[in-house]
Formats: structure tokens, sequence, C-alpha cells
């Protein structure tokens, strides 16, 4: 069961990151709302489709726990790439949130995912540089649920218009939706493995994976 989730995580991640990476360097695929975005800011907007994109297809292969002992070099590289493209992608993604015009419960959700995405990535690279692993991966999960937010924003859009609900009403929820329960879901991941928020001693090196 935990392989096959990874597997449905990976493909649903890589899917969206392609179809991010497309509207970043293919302009004639662009639907017209993303056109108006790019017209408006588009060094925001191409910041942020492309650290998210990179950041998505990168995330989930980091997770794995098998690839990552077996390809070390590769998964200390894979890391460095990733939390770059974090910082341009949740940079670009802050910057895209102040300036919405949906609202302030919208503008509200995507300016606090993209700080809260930002800090756990952050925490993460933090805590592998102090060679805290077990805090490294912990504060990775966090960092890679809501990365996972371009996901789940992507299954609540169709949902919320096949149930008939006005743009207006559905898209300032979909900002808190599409990553708080992404997080508490991580956070209680984290905390089943008996990972402690705390930082953890240099002989408790045990952290959540995904075989």
């Amino acid at each position: 069961m935990r392989i096959a989730g990874w597997c449905v995580m990976t493909l649903l991640a890589l899917l969206v990151a392609a179809y991010a990476i497309t509207l970043s360097v293919v302009p004639a695929f662009r639907p017209e709302l993303v056109q108006i975005h790019f017209a408006q800011r588009p060094v925001a907007v191409l910041a942020h489709f492309l650290g998210g994109g990179v950041a998505m297809a990168i995330g989930a292969f980091q997770l794995h726990a098998r690839l990552r002992t077996r390809f070390l070099t590769v998964h200390r590289w894979a890391g460095r790439i990733y939390v770059i493209a974090v910082l341009v992608g949740g940079v670009g993604g802050l910057t895209l949130a102040v300036n919405t015009s949906a609202g302030p419960v919208a503008q509200w959700g995507f300016g606090l995912l993209a700080v809260a995405w930002l800090a756990s990535t952050l925490n993460a690279w933090r805590h592998v540089r102090d060679r805290d692993f077990a805090q490294h991966r912990a504060w990775m999960i966090r960092s890679y649920a809501l990365t996972l937010a371009a996901v789940t924003l992507r299954i609540y859009l169709p949902a919320s218009m096949i149930a008939g609900l006005p743009m207006d009403v559905a898209y300032p929820a979909i900002g808190w939706l599409c990553w708080v329960p992404n997080l508490l879901l991580a956070e209680a991941f984290v905390r089943s493995r008996s990972i402690s928020p705390a930082p953890a001693s240099p002989d408790r090196v045990t952290a959540p994976t995904i075989p």
C-alpha cells in the first residue's frame, strides 16, 4: 500500500510538473487566464511555474528511501536543486499572492502557503547542514506536502466546477484547502514515526521514509 501510494503521488506530481513547465516554455499552450497572469507579472509567474515544477518533479524521488540510499550523491545534488527551485517558486508565489485580485481570503491563503513552503524547506536545509538527518527528513516531508499543493489545487478546482460552486466563493476556500490538509497529514505522518519537533540527539536518527 505504501509503494502504491508513493507511485500515485509521484505520477500526479510528474503530470502537474510537466504541465507547469510546459506553460512556462510554450506560450501557445497557455489558457487565457494564464496568459493574463504572464502579461501582468511575467517574472513572478515564470519563477513560480518553473520553480514549482522542478521541485515537484524532484521531491517525490527524494523521499524514496531505497533510491536515497542507493544513489546518495544524486540525492544530495537533487536536494540542492530542490531547495533552489523552492526558493525561486516560493518567492514568485508570494509575489503573486500579495497581488492577487481574488480577495483577502485567497491572498492570505496563498501567501501563507508560500511562506510555509519557504520556511519548511529552509528548515530542512538547515538541519541537514547540522547533520541532524532525522529532522531534515521530517522537514522535507512537510516541505514536499506543501509542494503538492499544486496537485491538490488542480483536484479542487474541477471538483468545485462540477459541484456548481461560484468561482468567487470556491477559489478563496481552495487557497486554504489546497495546502492545510496536506500539511496536517504530513505532520501526522511525521509524528506517527516518532519524530519529535525538537532537534534530535545525535543517536536518534530514525526518520519517516518511503520504501
